[in-house]
């Protein structure tokens, strides 16, 4: 533990072992991933994306080494016992912070198949991270407001194909396709330009879940619900490599994959898109109150 230095200097050094760790990892997934390129076969993505899991998974080990080392955090989870290795996961969580994303990994990794998540379309251009992600075949997503969306639906059209793309290429091997259903970090002023109905969470986006589950729905074993809070409030990136994420509170709920939305056509019945809505506006309110319950626990 290097928790007796300055703050800063906690932050340098990790923001050296990230670095370093992601400079040794990432050149080994991109040879992997331009193999893949060159023999874009189904048989040789059977042997190759195994591959391409491990070394994200060594990255992943060592992202939790200089945790280990640089971070003194109280970590209060659970529901995580049980899970499966060898399975489908589609993983929804609440988002406050780009450290939800290594908490996430440090506590899932080795517990279920890696997680692939769906990323914004600028993202793609993050040095190195960037390159690792594309080569893991994470979607990248454009995002589009509601009125954009109304002028131009052969938008809504696209995102929905790269997420058709992605979940074929997902269902090849044990996956856990993971969605932020926020669709970007809680603010203060991003909840209020919304009018969220909910006291913690942004309002949900109902398209990319349930995008996965109508081609996906037979593949997954479960939905696992992730509801992680900072009892000290959520650090930025910088705060977290200084060490100042003190306390993390994490629930993990297994719910059953809804068969008759699964099966359903979201892009092209409203009914089933009612639905869906419904359902997942009901896990949203059930996970503001638990975020309530852990913050004054």
């Amino acid at each position: 533990m290097v928790n007796f230095l300055p703050p800063p200097l906690v932050g340098l050094l990790a923001f050296l072992l990230l670095t370093l760790n992601s400079l040794f990892w990432v050149p080994i997934l991109l040879l992997l991933a331009l193999f893949k390129l060159l023999l874009p076969w189904r048989a040789a993505r059977l042997r190759l994306d195994p591959l391409l899991v491990r070394v994200a998974e060594g990255w992943i080990a060592c992202n939790s080494g200089w945790m280990a080392l640089t971070q003194k955090t109280d970590w209060d989870v659970r529901g995580i016992d049980g899970l499966q290795r060898r399975g489908w996961y589609l993983v929804n969580c609440n988002h406050q912070t780009w450290a939800d994303i290594l908490v996430l990994q440090h506590l899932l990794s080795g517990r279920i198949p890696l997680l692939k998540f769906f990323l914004k379309q600028q993202l793609i251009w993050v040095p190195i991270m960037g390159l690792a992600w594309w080569a893991l075949d994470f979607p990248f997503m454009r995002r589009h407001g509601e009125e954009v969306l109304r002028a131009h639906p052969e938008l809504r059209a696209r995102d929905q194909e790269v997420t058709r793309i992605a979940c074929e290429k997902f269902s090849l091997i044990p996956t856990s396709v993971m969605n932020f259903c926020e669709g970007t970090r809680f603010t203060a002023a991003k909840h209020r330009q919304q009018n969220s109905p909910y006291r913690h969470l942004l309002k949900p986006k109902a398209g990319g879940i349930a995008l996965a589950l109508n081609v996906m729905g037979d593949k997954f074993h479960a939905i696992l619900d992730v509801t992680i809070v900072y009892p000290d409030g959520a650090p930025d990136f910088w705060q977290f490599l200084c060490g100042r994420m003190r306390r993390v509170r994490v629930r993990v709920q297994t719910l059953p994959v809804p068969q008759e939305l699964a099966e359903g056509d979201y892009a092209g019945d409203a009914a089933v898109r009612e639905a869906f809505q419904q359902w997942l506006q009901q896990v949203w309110r059930e996970k503001d109150a638990q975020i309530a319950c852990l913050l004054d626990a």
